[in-house]
């Protein structure tokens, strides 16, 4: 909503020095988005002055036409002479009263006018289009004024081109704004002035012979006015001072019943719409279009109506898209300036007719429907701004009278008796509210007597002591309940007077065990050197094939959006790896080759039988059960952990050769997590989907007694790796956070140092390939018991030495006491403990033994 300040002080009396910046600040502090604050006229310098044409000579020697032109500009040239000026314009005539601009004077882009020599004449000055005196973009002509205008008055007072105008940004619930009407009002508060009410006129009361109206629809139409007004002069154009508020409004002038229209609609905020009564066929009616019903509106465009648009009717069918734009069939002539002479005539005066007649409507719509069909039809207008925000209905019947008065002053019309109003009848809205509401809101105390009086000022009536009965004013659709009007007096009061204060959590309160498991295990992973990368939650189904997934893996049962943001990618993920290997993709294309990727989030499995989510009240809190049940009708949603790893793991350089990113890299980073959960986790050899089924690992840890599958690691599938587009031997691991906390038996211990020495004893054992590594691995801590620290496998060899179908493991095996230094006899009893476990359990004999 553009606001001229000149306009504004017509309703509110502002300080004479207070400036466009003073009221946006105030504004801005009522809680009014004032973007910015445009300074018309800023560097325009006269002498700038009404002149009258008083000879024309066609100059015919040059490619385009010229003009030579004679103006009578008074005593303003300091000679009373006529002023000699070259014009290109042709839509002036002599005896034309049009705007001069006089050599010393400068225009808006700081543009200096001298007189100088152009065409082989020397013009001394120049006649003004509207474009270059900054009033609008019209650059088709100069600016021809009334004939009442005398010679030599100054233009610059006399088009208003010094004046400051806000520029504010209306939230959809401030509808009301929208409206000269609505910002004064804020204004008035902000400055604590009394409004003039553009609203407040004598109304004509309703009766039977204004023209007929019948609303079909009263829910999408609860208020129609109609009202006439003939005998109007259609070559009478808008005054001046009417375009250039419209202007400065951002509007472009038309013809002076649509004019008058859009200035009633920017000074009272309703919508309003004027009907060439003669081409009305019968009474006006309101009702829902018929499904693929035509009609063309004022753009020109053929619309197939839906079965839900509200349309204004007569007996030829829809006249008006209800609340949005008028139709063609019955608009109003716009007038026509002759371009060789000037003369102004109506578009209508070649059929032989004008608009002399005039059928006014000020309705009020159903929000929602003139939002749909908006939306329904791409078509947005001043109209439908404002009717889908909240109009006063109130002040329909204002609005027509106030159309009326003016079409009766400016264009010779005379007033029909007849008024129609046809209104559903409806009650004012009031809320309840608490007296301190606002201050157990805001934290602040402002008192009742402070609430009273602010929400008075919004224009509600208030009764009541310690329980107040507001009612709300007409024009405020958006005060529906007591936070709206605790917003209300607090925006009033000043947000910059709320204290800041840091919010107090009670004790005991903080990250929840998940939280925390979440949080370190994203910053351990960022410690190895991995990168977080964040991915939508969405995912197309084919990327299962993709990865190699059974046919009836759970994973393929998804949870399918009804509205997603794309139609390639309608289900939300099962698995993190999908995303993660689509950015390790994208990188890799980019020129990243060496890569490390981790991302934590939740997964959604859906059950087996998909739940369905009842529809909870809006207007109280549901109970705990309704809330219960929505959330059993919820997928699982699980927290994973998943990383990827391509290029190299370890960089060549001067300190010795670099190494690939392999499987082992992938079963660290699970095993990295599970340090930091505080679980031991079991590696063993797994084959699933998309990973290599020799280099894949299945990770496990102990649940209840019980070893439960968390996820996989190792290198991904070449088919897998070719069909994706990855980078070769890209690795990959995932697995469930959730369900590795729940394999922590205890509280998070830190390591303890000891102050004795460790005793290490390294030990080689061949076992049979076939043995799984974490089995061996598992006798031997058994067996070595509670002196063992570690356990590290820094060795794995396979050879003839030690025979067909069998491996050597060598491990280091870490010794210490709590409370002495051990001696080496205890260390080797400990070792040669666990070495016989191993061949116990696993079958392994020491290498280099008989």
């Amino acid at each position: 909503m553009r606001v001229p300040l000149s306009w504004l002080r017509e309703y509110v009396d502002l300080p004479a020095g207070e400036t466009g910046r003073d009221v946006q600040a105030k504004l801005i502090a009522a809680g009014l988005e004032v973007e910015t604050v445009e300074q018309l006229g800023a560097g325009l310098k006269g002498p700038l002055v009404v002149g009258k044409v008083l000879a024309i000579e066609e100059l015919t020697e040059f490619k385009k036409p010229i003009r030579w032109c004679q103006v009578d500009v008074g005593t303003a040239n300091g000679t009373g002479e006529p002023q000699n000026l070259i014009c290109g314009a042709r839509n002036f005539a002599v005896g034309d009263k049009v705007v001069v601009v006089l050599p010393g004077a400068v225009l808006p882009g700081d543009f200096h006018i001298s007189a100088r020599k152009t065409y082989g004449k020397t013009s001394e000055g120049m006649i003004c289009s509207a474009a270059e005196l900054g009033m609008s973009e019209d650059h088709d002509g100069i600016i021809v004024l009334p004939p009442e205008y005398e010679v030599g008055t100054d233009a610059i007072e006399l088009l208003e081109l010094n004046d400051e105008v806000l520029d504010i940004a209306v939230t959809p619930d401030r509808g009301y704004c929208l409206s000269m009407r609505g910002v004064a009002r804020e204004a008035a508060i902000a400055y604590g002035l009394p409004l003039r009410d553009p609203a407040l006129l004598d109304v004509p009361a309703p009766n039977s012979y204004g023209y007929r109206v019948k609303v079909e629809d009263p829910q999408g139409c609860d208020r129609f006015i109609a009202r006439t007004v003939t005998g109007l002069d259609p070559e009478v154009r808008s005054p001046i001072w009417l375009q250039r508020r419209l202007q400065k409004a951002g509007m472009r002038p038309v013809s002076l019943a649509v004019d008058i229209t859009n200035y009633v609609m920017l000074e009272l905020g309703q919508p309003l719409h004027a009907y060439d009564r003669s081409r009305i066929d019968g009474p006006i009616g309101v009702r829902r279009a018929i499904q693929g019903e035509k009609f063309t509106t004022l753009d020109g465009a053929h619309r197939a109506l839906d079965s839900e648009d509200l349309v204004i009717t007569d007996n030829s069918g829809p006249i008006g898209l209800a609340g949005v734009m008028g139709g063609a069939n019955t608009e109003i002539a716009e007038p026509v300036t002759d371009p060789e002479t000037g003369a102004v005539t109506s578009a209508a005066d070649a059929a032989g007719k004008g608009t002399t007649e005039v059928v006014i409507e000020a309705a009020h719509f159903d929000p929602v429907a003139i939002a749909r069909t908006s939306r329904r039809h791409k078509l947005s207008s001043e109209a439908s701004r404002r009717f889908e925000r909240g109009v006063d209905p109130e002040a329909a019947s204002a609005a027509a009278q106030r159309t009326v008065d003016l079409l009766v002053l400016l264009a010779g019309g005379t007033a029909e008796a007849g008024v129609t109003e046809v209104v559903t009848p409806s009650g004012p809205r009031t809320v309840g509210i608490r007296a301190d509401h606002p201050d157990r809101v805001a934290g602040v105390a402002y008192g009742r007597e402070t609430v009273v009086r602010r929400l008075q000022q919004v224009g509600c009536d208030v009764y009541g002591q310690d329980e107040l009965i507001v009612t709300v004013p007409s024009w405020r659709p958006d005060l529906r309940d007591p936070n709206d009007l605790a917003e209300e007096v607090i925006r009033l009061e000043g947000y910059e007077n709320l204290p800041s204060t840091l919010p107090r959590p009670p004790a005991g309160r903080g990250l929840t065990e998940r939280q925390r498991l979440h949080r370190r295990a994203g910053r351990a992973l960022a410690g190895a050197g991995y990168v977080e990368a964040l991915n939508y939650p969405f995912i197309s189904e084919e990327v299962f094939d993709q990865l190699g997934l059974d046919p009836e893996d759970t994973c393929r049962r998804v949870v399918k959006l009804v509205n997603p943001l794309s139609d390639e990618e309608p289900a939300l993920r099962t698995a993190l790896l999908p995303g993660l290997l689509g950015a390790l993709r994208r990188n890799h294309g980019r020129g990243t080759h060496d890569l490390a990727l981790f991302e934590t989030g939740i997964v959604f499995l859906a059950g087996e039988e998909p739940g369905r989510a009842a529809i909870l009240p809006v207007d109280r809190r549901p109970t705990d059960e309704r809330i219960a049940e929505l959330d059993a009708a919820l997928p699982a949603q699980p927290r994973h952990v998943a990383v990827v790893l391509a290029g190299a793991r370890e960089q060549a350089g001067w300190w010795g050769g670099g190494r690939p990113a392999d499987w082992a890299d992938a079963v660290e980073a699970a095993r990295t997590v599970a340090r930091e959960a505080g679980a031991e986790l079991i590696v063993r050899q797994g084959q699933y989907g998309p990973w290599h089924p020799g280099r894949c690992a299945g990770l496990h840890v102990v649940i209840d007694g019980e070893e439960e599958l968390l996820g996989f690691a190792g290198e991904l599938h070449p088919r897998v790796v070719k069909t994706l587009g990855l980078p070769e031997r890209t690795c990959a691991m995932e697995l469930d956070l959730d369900r590795l906390e729940r394999a922590v038996t205890g509280p998070l211990e830190a390591p303890r140092v000891s102050t004795f020495p460790v005793a290490t004893q390294d030990v080689a054992l061949v076992v049979d390939a076939s043995v799984p590594t974490a089995d061996v691995e598992a006798a031997l801590r058994a067996g070595a018991g509670e002196l063992l620290e570690s356990l590290r496998l820094f060795d794995v060899f396979t050879g003839e030495q030690i025979g067909e179908g069998k491996k050597s493991l060598a491990y280091a095996l870490r010794f210490r006491a709590p409370d002495r230094t051990l001696t080496a006899e205890e260390a080797s009893a400990a070792r040669d403990a666990a070495v016989a476990a191993a061949a116990e359990r696993a079958g392994a004999t020491l290498r280099g033994s008989s």
